[in-house]
C-alpha cells in the first residue's frame, strides 16, 4: 500500500508562516507535519510514498529526500505544475494515474490521531474516515451518507442532514482504481478547481465504501491560525499518549 501526501497548496491563509514555506513543512514540537503523517503510516506498514509538490517544491523536495535517509522509506515526487490555479482532483490525480496498487490519501496540512489511521489501513474495502463528533459548521466539508450511498458531499450541504465531517483522510484499494481514476479524471476536466474528495459520490455508486467514524478521536486540517493553535494543543496530546 502507498501513503499519497498533498502538499501542493499555497496555505495563503497561514500567512506570514508559509510567506516562505508550504504549509506540510511547518513544524510542531520540532515535528513537521508532513514527517508526522510518514511517522503515523509507517506505523501501519506503510513504506512507499508519494508526495505531490507545487509551492515551494523544492523544500518538500528536500525535505523528502532527509525523510527517505531517515527512516529507510521510498518517496516518489509528482509536481502539480499548475497548482496556482488547480485544485486537489488535479493534485490527485497525477498522483494516482499510473499506479497499481492500493492507497492511502491525506491532505498534507492534516494532523490526526495515529489510531484513525490503525482503524482505517485494517479495513478491507475503499474506506472514508468521517468525523461523526465534531460539532459542523458552514466551513465543514461535509458529507451525507444514505444505505452505504453517498447522497452529498462538500461545504455547502445542510447541517442538519449530514452525516458528519470527511477529514480529508480516505482509502482506495485496488480492484477499484480503474473507476476511481475514471472518476477522478472527468472531474478534474469538468473543473480543475474541483476538489477530489466530490469523487467519492459517483464512486459510492459502483463500488462498496465503508465510512470509518473517529468516534470521538482527534483531528484537525489546518487551513487558518485558529486550526493552528488547536493542531498545536493535539499534538502535544497525542505525544503524551504514546509515551
Amino acid at each position: 500500500m502507498i501513503g499519497i501526501i498533498l502538499s501542493a497548496g499555497t496555505g495563503t491563509r497561514l500567512r506570514p508562516l508559509t510567506e516562505n514555506m508550504p504549509k506540510p513543512l511547518l513544524k510542531i514540537d520540532n515535528i513537521t507535519i508532513i514527517e508526522r503523517m510518514v511517522k503515523n503510516f509507517m506505523e501501519n506498514g506503510i513504506k512507499e510514498f508519494i508526495f505531490v509538490v507545487g509551492h515551494f517544491k523544492e523544500k518538500v523536495i528536500e525535505h523528502g529526500k532527509y525523510l527517505k535517509e531517515k527512516y529507510k522509506i521510498s518517496i516518489e515526487i509528482v509536481e502539480n505544475k499548475n497548482y496556482q490555479t488547480t485544485n486537489t482532483s488535479v493534485s490527485t490525480y497525477l498522483a494516482t494515474k499510473n499506479l497499481n496498487d492500493s492507497f492511502l490519501l491525506v491532505n498534507g496540512d492534516n494532523v490526526l490521531d495515529p489510531e484513525i489511521v490503525k482503524n482505517l489501513v485494517k479495513n478491507e474495502h475503499t474506506s472514508l474516515v468521517v468525523d461523526n463528533f465534531k460539532k459542523l459548521n458552514e466551513e465543514s466539508f461535509k458529507i451525507i451518507v444514505q444505505n452505504g450511498i453517498i447522497g452529498g458531499i462538500g461545504k455547502d450541504l445542510d447541517i442538519d442532514k449530514s452525516t458528519g465531517e470527511f477529514i480529508g483522510l480516505s482509502k482506495v484499494i485496488k480492484k477499484d482504481l480503474k473507476e476511481f481514476n475514471k472518476i477522478l479524471k472527468k472531474l478534474t476536466e469538468d473543473d480543475s478547481q474541483n476538489y477530489y474528495d466530490l469523487c467519492y459520490e459517483d464512486l459510492s455508486k459502483i463500488v462498496k465504501i465503508d465510512y470509518i467514524f473517529t468516534n470521538g478521536l482527534k483531528w484537525s486540517e489546518i487551513d487558518d491560525f485558529n486550526d493552528w493553535e488547536i493542531a498545536q494543543k493535539l499534538v502535544k496530546k497525542f505525544d503524551n499518549h504514546s509515551c
